[in-house]
């Protein structure tokens, strides 16, 4: 899940489905399902968003939460960083004074299920199934 808080202009409704598509592109291509990953935009007003307890008046601080894989060690982890750093830089740095940064929290999978369905082990034949058919199914 991909919680994206930003000012007001940063992101029209074209800005939104292209970043959406990209970040779920990326998930795909890893071969996880394209319904494991939601995007949602919170538009904050400018006095509403802080940074260092000031105003900010172009703000852009995303959430990721992952849960269907997590990074073994700290070289994972870095790799993480970097590729969702490349995947923002270009819908981000077009704006000028735009304060903007990110973290990923990987959650227990042990605490998660889709419409009542406990998702299946990484790299199953059920999970390949899920990508395949784009759908949440009984296995």
């Amino acid at each position: 899940m991909w919680n994206i808080h930003h000012t007001p202009g940063i992101f029209d409704s074209a800005d939104k489905r292209r970043l959406a598509t990209d970040i779920t592109d990326h998930y795909e291509r890893a071969g996880l399902p394209r319904f494991y990953v939601v995007t949602l935009f919170h538009e904050a007003r400018a006095e509403d968003f802080f940074v260092g307890g000031q105003p900010a008046t172009r703000g852009v601080r995303i959430a990721v939460d992952h849960i269907a894989r997590r990074n073994p060690d700290e070289q994972a982890r870095r790799r993480t960083a970097q590729w969702v750093k490349r995947m923002l830089q270009p819908h981000l740095e077009r704006h000028a004074d735009l304060h903007w940064e990110f973290h990923v929290d990987e959650t227990s999978s042990e605490l998660w299920m889709i419409n009542g369905i406990v998702p299946p082990p990484p790299l199953s034949d059920a999970e390949r199934h899920w990508a395949e058919t784009n759908a949440a199914t009984d296995y």
